[in-house]
Formats: C-alpha cells, sequence, structure tokens
C-alpha cells in the first residue's frame, strides 16, 4: 500500500484491508525508505493514510505548542477534529487562532480537566518524547486517552546515534551553545526553542521497546527504525563518512545506532 493509494479515500470509517488489518501491516505497506529523511517528508502522510485506513477523526498532537501539525483550515480539509496538546500554557498560548488546545502533562497523573480518558482516536507526536521525563508513564496515559481501536504515533530521535549520543552527553549549557551556534531559529525567542533532551526509552529497537509499551497495555505494536541525518550537510569529507556508516548500518539492521524512530501501536478494541 503506497502513501498515494492510502491517501485515496476520504476520511471516514472503514474496514482495514488482509494486508494492513495490524499497525505491523500497514507500516510494511507504506514501505519506508531507511534514511530519517523518508521520516521527516512521510510524516504528515502516514498520518493521514492513518486516519483512512482506520477510520481516525478525533486526533490529539502531543506537544504541539506553537507549532501543530495543521491549521484549522488544513484538519477540516482533511476531516479531522484536532486538539493541540502541550504541558506549557506558554506554548498552547502560541497556537495557531481556530484550533482547539489541551493542557495536561503527557507523562503527569492526568487530573488535568482536559485530559479526557478514551477521549482521542489518534494521538501523535514529532521530536516530544526525547524531553519527556517519563516516556513509560507516557505510553500508559495514551493507551488511557485512546478510545479503543485507536491509534498513536510517536516521532523521536534515537541513541545511540553518535549525533544524539554526544546531545546527550554533553551538560545542557554545552549542548544549547552548539546548537544556536548551527542554527540561530533555535535561540531562546526564536521560532524553534530547544529544550533540554533526555531520550528516555528513546531508541529505535523493537526487542528494547515492546516489553515496555505491552506494559503500558499495548500488543499490536511497530517501530520503525531510520537512519541518517543531515547535521553534517556542510561539512564535506565528514558528511560522506557520516553516511556510509549509516547506510551501512541500515543494510545490517544495527539498531543500537538508528537516528529516528517511529513507534505506532493500536489500542485493542476498534
Amino acid at each position: 500500500m503506497a502513501l498515494a493509494s492510502a491517501l485515496s479515500e476520504p476520511t471516514g470509517r472503514t474496514v482495514p484491508s488482509s494486508t494492513a488489518r495490524s499497525i505491523e501491516g500497514f507500516m510494511h505497506g507504506l514501505a519506508p525508505h531507511w534514511h530519517a529523511r523518508w521520516a521527516w517528508e512521510n510524516y504528515e502522510l502516514t498520518i493521514l493514510a492513518l486516519a483512512r485506513q482506520f477510520g481516525l477523526r478525533r486526533i490529539c498532537e502531543i506537544g504541539g505548542g506553537r507549532d501543530p501539525l495543521f491549521t484549522a483550515e488544513e484538519a477540516r480539509g482533511h476531516g479531522l477534529d484536532l486538539i493541540v496538546n502541550d504541558i506549557d500554557a506558554g506554548e498552547l498560548a502560541l497556537t495557531p487562532a481556530g484550533l482547539r488546545t489541551a493542557h495536561f502533562d503527557i507523562a503527569g497523573d492526568l487530573r488535568e480537566p482536559d485530559a479526557v480518558r478514551g477521549g482521542y482516536d489518534l494521538m501523535v507526536s514529532r521530536m516530544v518524547f526525547e524531553h519527556v521525563h517519563d516516556v513509560e508513564r507516557a505510553w500508559t496515559n495514551i493507551h488511557a486517552l485512546l478510545a479503543p481501536g485507536g491509534v498513536a504515533l510517536a516521532f523521536f530521535p534515537t541513541l545511540w546515534a553518535p549525533v544524539f549520543a554526544l546531545n546527550h552527553i554533553l551538560p545542557e549549557s554545552a549542548s544549547r551553545a552548539i546548537v544556536h551556534a548551527l542554527y540561530p531559529a533555535r535561540r531562546d525567542g526564536g521560532g524553534d526553542p530547544k529544550f533540554p533532551a533526555l531520550y528516555d526509552w528513546c531508541r529505535g529497537s523493537r526487542a528494547r521497546l515492546a516489553p515496555m509499551l505491552q506494559r503500558a497495555g499495548f500488543s499490536d505494536i511497530h517501530v520503525q527504525p531510520f537512519w541518517g541525518h543531515d547535521y553534517f550537510k556542510r561539512m564535506p569529507g565528514l558528511r560522506e563518512i557520516d553516511h556510509a556508516f549509516n547506510a551501512g548500518a541500515a543494510r545490517i539492521g544495527w539498531d543500537f545506532v538508528t537516528t529516528h524512530a517511529y513507534v505506532v501501536v493500536r489500542k485493542a478494541g476498534g
């Protein structure tokens, strides 16, 4: 099932085909490329394909804050009811007009009024889980917040890719200085601020993640590993060495050094 065909039908309750009754089968049908560039370029399309394949309409974007997945107009155009979540009320204050917001900690106790158990068909996040202090608790909460048959997709950077391992090991002040020097937009007050990265459970290995996700309540699980990044694109020589390393790791399936992952799970009962 290519992305184009997955997006050919309007959003609505559908019966998954025999090749995509499970999340594993669905992701296999998308035929992801090994390079993380595919993950970035197809994140929104993957979400829309999930919504169409499994008939998901009520979507919560975890940590969407100032930069949500879709505008209100785009969400309506796709037939989605989008709610933007964030732990930070200040970030939610920057959410574009027309979108509903939900202020709660995805790794908290879900006592906030905005945390509606069973209230979402689809929960998604992009570059959020590396900042979460208790990712296993977050997945357990996601299970509680999803309706029966609901789906969640988390897209995050992984250890132990050398570039992210360095970010993890360095003191936050040094890591912040490097990121600010390379990416001015990520300086304080910019449009894409840097938050401390913890990398709790941020791995690209199904063998490592599946037991934790099962404890959180999921049995329909897919971990899609990716390798490669663009941090060295302006550094000839190092860029080619790094690409060869990642291509080789992808070829043999060395998931200890993935750079990113999609984790996709579905709650039973749909």
